[in-house]
Parts: C-alpha cells; structure tokens; sequence
C-alpha cells in the first residue's frame, strides 16, 4: 500500500488527498485501507466515513462492490468487465456496471499467454490501471456469463411490455423492464437481468420491424454476433491495395479461360481451362483462383477482419463478406474481360483421370465469359444462343471431355454420393419472396466441384512434398456409436448393416443403391446416412477426407470468401518463392487454434444460414395458414415428431397432444410413435397431410396439426385410461422403447 506523501497533521485528509491517494493506490481502496495509509484512529476514522459520504452525494467519488471507493466517472481497482471486441489477438471490454453519465470506457485487456482465450460477451474479474489517457486490464479469473443478449419483439399486454424471443427453442417470454425507446412490433436485442424466477429483460438495441422485407437475415446478423460492417482503416486499406499493379506474373491471358458459377453469384473466385495435350497424353487444365494473398497481407487490418469472420455468410438477399466490396466483388473478382490476379494450379491429367504431375504460379489472367451452371450445360447439350458459339467450341467442350476424365476417376475411388437438394429462394427487387425450390443439380455443377477438387489435393500433395504447412479440409469416418444407431435404424426397413466391416464411401453408397430410387423412404435414409458422418473441419493433422474418399485435401479454391483457403494460398507462396504475402512463421505454428477458430465460425455461418432460409420459408406459408399441406416426417420425440413441406422446407412440429388419447410408444430404433391400441405409427420420412396452424417469420417455426377429423381432442367412451406415469417433461400419453439408456 503506498503512503501519502503529505499527509496534514494532525486530522483528515483533504478531499483532494482522498481522490489522490485513489487515483495512486495498487490496490482497491476502502474506508479500512484509506484509515490505515493516514494512521486514523478512534473518532478520526468516524470523521473519515462522514467525510467520504459527503464525497460521494457531491459526485466526487463512488463506490465498486467490496466497498472500495474509485473517482466518480472512473473506473473501480478491481471490476467486472463485458468483452465487447476481440480483434485477433487484442481483447477489449467496459465495464459490467456503469452509473456515470459519461459513456462507459473501453479498456484494453491484457491476458497471461500470446493469445486471447476470452470471446465476445465473456465476463471477467479484472484489476485496471490507467496507461496514458486510457484504462488497461489485467485479468484475474474469468466469470460465468450473467446472461447472453436476446433477440425478440416488443409485445404489450396491459400496462406492461414482453420480449417474445425470435429463436424458435426459447419459450418463455420476459418482461422488459427498460424499453430505450422501442415500441410495440419492434425488433430489439436485449439483455436478461435478475436472477430466476424474477428476471426482464432490458433493450440494448432496436433493429426495427421484425417482418419488413429484408429483416430475417438481420435476425441471424444480430442473433450471431456476425460482423456486418468493416472498420474504417480495414475499408481505407482495401482501396489503397486494389489500385496496385499486379507487377510481374505469367501471362495467361492468351487463353479462353471461363468462369461458371450460380446465375445469383456475388462474387467470382474461380476460372478453369483446359485442352489435349500434344503428346496425347490427356489433358492440361488449369484452375486458375484470386490471387487473394496479394492483397491481403498477413498482420494488415484486412487480414485481421478476415481472421476475425472466418468466412462470407451468404443470405437469400445480401451477402456478410470475409472481404470489402472493394476486394472482394471488385479486384479480387474474377470478371469477364479484366486484367485479374491470380494463383494458377496446372494440372496435367491422364487419360485416366488421374493427376499425373502439378504445379503453381502466379498468373496474370483475362476470363473470356463469366457463364451461368444453366447456360453452360445448355450450350454443350447443343442449345444454340446461351454462349457464343466460338467459347463453346474453344473452351466448355475441352472442359466437358477433360472433365469425363476427371469423372471416372471420381467414380472409380468411390466418394459419398448423397443426393440432398438445397433450397433456393428467391426475391423479388422489393425483398419480397417469389418462390422457395429446390436447386437443380446439373453435369455443369459437378464438372466445376471435380476441377476445384483436383485443384485441392494438387495444393495439399503440393505443400507435403515442400514439408510446408498445411491447413487440411479434414473429415474422419463415423464412430461406432453412430453406426451402431444406423444399424438399429436400418433394421427397420429390413435392411443388413454389419458392424465389423471396414467402412468406406462405398458403403454407405451401396445401402442406397439396395434402397432403390423409387423407394419413399429413399430421402428420409440418406439424411439419416448424413447425420451418421462427422463434421468437416479445418486441421494441419494428415486424417484424410472420408466422404470424399481422399488421403489429402485442402481448401484452396475460395479465398475471398474462406480464410483457410487465404493460408493455403500463403503456404504455397512461401514453400515456391512466388513473391510477397507468404505465410508468417507465427501462424505457421498455430494452424491448431486457427483451423478450431475457423472451423467454428463456419458452424455459426451455417447455422446463421439455415435458420434465415427458415425465416424466409415462414414467411412464405404465413398467408397459408388453416391449409392442408403435402408433407414429410423429418424427426420423431417422445414429446411428438417434426415435419417438413414438401419441396420447401422449414420444420414444424406436430405436439404428441393432439395425435389421440391412446397410448403411443416412441421406438428410438425406428424413431417412430406407435399407438398402443390402433397400432397407428408416425414414423420418419412417413408422407402425410397436415393442417398449417402457425407460421411465425421472426422465429422460422412453424406448427402444425392434424386436419381435421383426424383427432378432434380425447375420446368420451373410452373405459380404460392408460396408466400416468411418465418422466418428467414427456406427455402421459407416450411411452419410451428402444432405448439403450432407460
């Protein structure tokens, strides 16, 4: 504890001696510790008190928990902080509390070890210092989250306003106790106060009307914490670099390279070309990518957004970008008729498909069309007018007889064929939804998928034979306890699996050849197929790619929008001496904690997608509530099961309530409830008909019921009720069998 230098003698301190001695102690400063530094005694130490509430009612000082006393306005020895911003590396946080009329500070917090464990809205017990004009902290423990923030909408009821939350799982609604201005219908985040079973909320911020056209991937934005808006030096950055020139690089301008990609595409990262080789020994095909690493150097404030994101988050009605719009919808683009930057693979395939020899360069490249997956596959299948009939001759037909190559070695390792369609929305130029279907699957899709996979074991066997770092796409093969439930599952449709088998691709592919196309059950097994394989995942760990059947794969072909791709392209620079923007040694040796970082941002750009296409389905059936609508079983619960449109999407569930008064059993084996009596079963992937009952946009849920007739409530006559034990939480009405855990 440190003395004061000139303390009156004999009798208090001054008040500005106080404040000084504060502002100076190590440590927190309580009336105890201000007494001892002054020697006070007896009644001094009953004047001290006096004098320091006179302190406080004047605004002078204020008190942090622990009765330690801090300059009003400023910030207490030892506080709880708030994480407010994590940008690679570099933590800041404001304090929890805040009673000053100033804005709360932010300070720098300091952490034992080179890099930041904490994450956004983590809590932590810190001691604070003044540095030059600003705070730092020092942490001391990290704290449980109080609460995270809650998207919902302002309801009224009475005199009183409730948060109804957004997220479909949440279910109970709380009181606001602060409303910042925000009004009925609005969309607000907001923070939980108080502890069970008295807890509001108070509003943090207001996003406006929850059903305006273009709010549901605002939802997701806010509801995930994604980063929408670039910081003004990483925005000043991205224009200065885009007007560099490209400086000396091989020249492949001369070829009719092409870029194919969705007719929606917002950005264009890949080109590709090919042509027989002289000595007819197959093919040389280039697959030429943004040379994204020239601009975006490691440590710069680009580099440090993109760590940050991970990733673009893709929404039916805007994009979230790893880039700025400078990079990458402009330099980085890859755009019919402009000098472009780019990392070139040169491939040389074999007659037989197989990647004979490769290498890389940087390129400079000219895209001769940038051609929709429809226009592409219309122009080879020989409909006239989609692209200029020199380019179909020159480049898609070499791409299309390479490709054949490349397609029977595919078939030949035998990767995971699962054919799941994804959604498509689209929308109209006001926001409003025309249509929600199914992407159509083309030859012209696979085609681009097995040049960019060519591309991506040629970068990872590329950096292996150079011993340099590689950030691998890893997928490991199913556990045992997942392909002990899909054997229980297929049981049900009469259908062998033996567990001692070595599995490969091939034998989940096998399992939906003996299905059969026309089976109805064929939808329902491949997604339980899915849901048996792990995760991909970014790693330097060599674990191979299972669902693709290869021993070494990495993301290479997407760098504008993934940042494990960025490191690759980084390694590559360095391990072949292609110039500036290598791979520093620092990330070199933490490829561990950056493929865990990037790999859980892509799980929250995933879910953040998913739930928006929720969103917009919702909204899409909002004026179809009351009708009867084609659907399909997508997962059975004891509690009931959930069902999906047919050729739409969004689930919604069926509560066991209202399926009758008998008593159903839940098989886990065949996920399926029974009725006891009538033997009525609704199974997984069973079609049927269901009565739209609910439709909400600002959650994505929808419910639904039996039509009419169906179950119209409990029977009157019946003479034998089953039995009301039950677990807590299930309906008396259902009973639990086939598992393993009773």
């Amino acid at each position: 504890m440190k003395r004061p230098t000139n303390r009156p003698k004999p009798g208090l301190p001054t008040a500005k001696q106080v404040l000084d001695f504060i502002a100076s102690s190590d440590q927190p400063a309580g009336k105890r510790e201000i007494a001892r530094a002054f020697g006070l005694k007896g009644n001094e130490k009953i004047a001290l008190k006096a004098l320091l509430k006179d302190m406080a009612d004047e605004g002078l000082i204020d008190s942090a928990p622990g009765r330690a006393f801090h300059k009003m306005g400023g910030v207490p020895k030892v506080t709880v902080l708030r994480v407010v911003s994590t940008d690679d590396g570099e933590v800041w946080a404001t304090p929890e509390s805040w009673h000053a009329d100033t804005p709360p500070p932010r300070l720098r917090v300091l952490e034992r070890g080179r890099r930041s464990a904490l994450t956004l809205n983590d809590r932590i017990l810190a001691r604070t210092e003044e540095r030059g004009k600003g705070h730092v902290a020092t942490v001391m423990k990290k704290l449980e989250r109080s609460a995270a923030m809650i998207l919902g909408v302002v309801r009224r009821e009475g005199d009183k306003h409730y948060l109804t939350p957004v997220d479909k799982r949440e279910r109970r609604e709380l009181p606001i106790s602060d409303l910042k201005g925000a009004e009925v219908g609005d969309l607000v985040l907001a923070e939980p106060s108080g502890r069970p079973p008295k807890v509001s909320a108070r509003v943090d911020a207001i996003l406006g009307d929850p059903f305006a056209p273009r709010s549901f991937s605002l939802i997701a934005i806010h509801k995930h914490g994604l980063r929408d808006a670039f910081r003004d030096e990483a925005i000043a950055e991205a224009k200065k670099v885009s007007q560099q020139p490209l400086g000396t690089r091989e020249d492949l301008t001369h070829l009719p390279i092409v870029a194919i990609d969705p007719e929606d595409a917002r950005d264009h990262d890949d080109a590709i070309w090919a042509a027989p080789r002289e000595d007819g020994d197959g093919w040389d095909a280039i697959v030429a990518i943004a040379d994204v690493s020239f601009y975006v150097r490691p440590g710069s404030a680009l580099d440090k957004e993109a760590r940050a994101r991970g990733n673009s988050v893709y929404f039916p009605d805007r994009v979230v970008p790893m880039l700025p719009h400078e990079l990458s919808s402009e330099i980085c683009s890859l755009k019919q008729g402009e000098p472009r930057a780019a990392l070139a693979c040169h491939l040389h395939v074999g007659k037989d498909g197989a990647l004979k020899s490769w290498r890389f360069s940087r390129a400079k490249i000219c895209v001769a069309a940038n051609i929709a997956y429809e226009n592409a596959q219309a122009a080879v299948d020989g409909e006239p007018g989609r692209v200029e009939g020199e380019l179909v001759e020159k480049a898609l037909k070499p791409l299309w007889e390479c490709w054949r190559a490349l397609l029977a070695a595919r078939e030949k390792r035998e990767p995971l064929e699962l054919d799941l369609p994804e959604r498509r929305v689209v929308l109209d130029e006001k926001g409003r939804i025309l249509s929600v279907a199914p992407r159509e699957r083309l030859d012209a899709h696979r085609l681009v998928e097995d040049y960019m996979i060519a591309a991506n074991v040629a970068a990872a066997k590329a950096l292996e034979k150079k011993k340099a770092p590689v950030m691998y796409r890893v997928h490991e093969g199913p556990g045992r306890e997942k392909l002990v439930a899909l054997k229980d599952y297929l049981a049900t449709f009469d259908v062998e699996f033996a567990l001692g088998q070595v599995v490969r691709p091939a034998t989940f592919n096998r399992i939906i050849e003996r299905i059969g196309k026309d089976h109805e059950a064929r939808p329902e097994i491949m997604e339980q197929l899915l849901r048996t394989q792990m995760q991909a995942r970014y790693s330097p760990d060599t674990l191979g790619h299972f669902g693709l059947s290869l021993a070494s794969y990495a993301h290479f072909t997407s760098p504008i929008r993934r940042y494990a791709d960025l490191l690759v392209h980084r390694s590559l620079v360095s391990a072949y001496g292609l110039g500036d923007g290598g791979l520093p040694p620092e990330d070199a040796t933490s490829f561990s904690e950056i493929g865990e970082l990037i790999s859980t941002l892509e799980r929250r750009a995933m879910e953040a997608e998913r739930e928006t296409i929720d969103r917009y389905v919702a909204a899409f059936l909002a004026d179809k509530v009351g009708q009867i609508l084609r659907c399909r079983i997508t997962g059975v619960q004891p509690f009931g099961f959930f069902a999906t449109v047919a050729d739409l999407g969004g689930d919604g569930l069926v509560p066991a309530a209202i399926l009758g008064n008998e008593y159903f059993r839940y098989d886990e084996a065949s996920q399926s409830l029974i009725g006891d009596e009538t033997g009525e079963t609704y199974r997984m992937g069973q079609k049927l008909e269901l009565k739209l009952a609910e439709a909400n946009p600002a959650s994505g849920a929808l419910r639904f019921e039996l039509p009419e007739g169906r179950y119209a409530g409990p029977r009157r006559d019946r003479t034998r009720r089953p039995p009301t034990t039950q677990r807590r939480g299930r309906p008396a009405n259902i009973r639990h069998q086939g598992s393993k855990k009773r």
